[in-house]
């Protein structure tokens, strides 16, 4: 299968990005996988998987921008990360990242990366996110600090993090885009990436995610669990779905996720990186897409696409003592 992928701008990403990077990922399954990928994205683009096809980016970005001249003749389907607003004369689906607002309607070839994402929508198919299992270190021993690392917005609940660490006294590693005001429970790394980002990720006890909004599909939560460490987060958006009793705790509030950081040390490390590597690697990740590539392919309709299966919330955690 030929397939294109579209993105408005420079790939890789410099810094973090986890559209750019699910994108990346993709195009690496999806070569992995036997598939041909071509990618039309910003001048400069180097991802070896793929054939590249420069476009302007401002124009890219435009309402009025037509992408069919572009495309190469003999392409199966388009995957576009970005809105077209001028549809090409060739099967396309329109891959969405974030939330819309309220009363927009999604058109029926939008395709969602997590079952509630999808459900919030009103849409009928999902693909999980995926990051590459060979490129995260995993570490069976942690270190003795807990780890916040995402954007430094309300909505992501870095502040329940922080406040989590001064009621436990717990040492948290706070990394972002820039400096809150802290205590000295908290340490700021600032933005990081390369080993420094890896070593964070690898060495720390837990990973908090206290999402304050329908979080869709946080690659870091990968990430982390591809490390083994553990995630610590709320019952938003896509957690309930990748956030298991084996993997992880959920809780409500910041006292709820305090107790429950109790806990967090009787986790395996080793059901996190299995569970990532089960159900959220890039080979997973492309498996997907060419599933619902197929059917669109076939029937011109998204598939309709089961909840994901109910799972009680991951308040208790299993017994490993000997």
């Amino acid at each position: 299968m030929h397939v294109a992928l579209f993105f408005p701008d420079r790939l890789p990403v410099q810094g973090y990005g986890g559209t750019q990077r699910a994108i990346v990922n993709l195009a690496r399954g999806l070569a992995e996988l036997g598939a041909r990928v071509t990618l039309l994205a910003g001048s400069g683009s180097d991802v070896r998987e793929t054939t590249l096809v420069p476009v302007d980016v401002r124009a890219a970005r435009g309402s009025s921008f037509d992408i069919q001249p572009l495309l190469p003749a003999d392409i199966d389907i388009l995957c576009a990360f970005s809105p077209l607003h001028v549809p090409p004369q060739v099967p396309w689906i329109w891959r969405l990242a974030g939330n819309r607002r309220p009363g927009e309607v999604c058109p029926p070839n939008t395709l969602f990366v997590s079952g509630d994402h999808a459900r919030r929508h009103g849409g009928r198919s999902f693909v999980y996110n995926g990051v590459d299992p060979k490129e995260y270190r995993f570490e069976p021993v942690k270190g003795d600090f807990d780890l916040f690392l995402g954007r430094l917005h309300r909505v992501k609940g870095y502040h329940w993090a922080v406040e989590g660490a001064k009621r436990s006294r717990r040492y948290l590693i706070v990394a972002g885009g820039w400096r809150p005001s802290l205590s000295r429970w908290v340490r700021y790394a600032g933005a990081v990436r390369g080993e420094t980002r890896m070593a964070l990720l690898g060495g720390a006890r837990c990973f908090w995610m206290p999402a304050l909004w329908d979080e869709p599909c946080a690659n870091v939560l990968f990430e982390a669990m591809m490390c083994g460490t553990p995630i610590l987060g709320t019952h938003r958006g896509s957690l309930p779905e990748i956030v298991t009793a084996e993997v992880g705790a959920l809780g409500d509030s910041v006292e709820e996720l305090v107790e429950l950081a109790r806990g967090v040390d009787r986790l395996d490390p080793a059901a996190c990186r299995a569970r990532a590597e089960q159900h959220f690697s890039h080979l997973t990740m492309a498996e997907g897409y060419l599933g619902i590539f197929r059917h669109f392919l076939r029937t011109a309709e998204l598939p309709d696409m089961a909840e994901p299966a109910d799972r009680p919330p991951a308040h208790a955690f299993p017994d490993r003592s000997p």
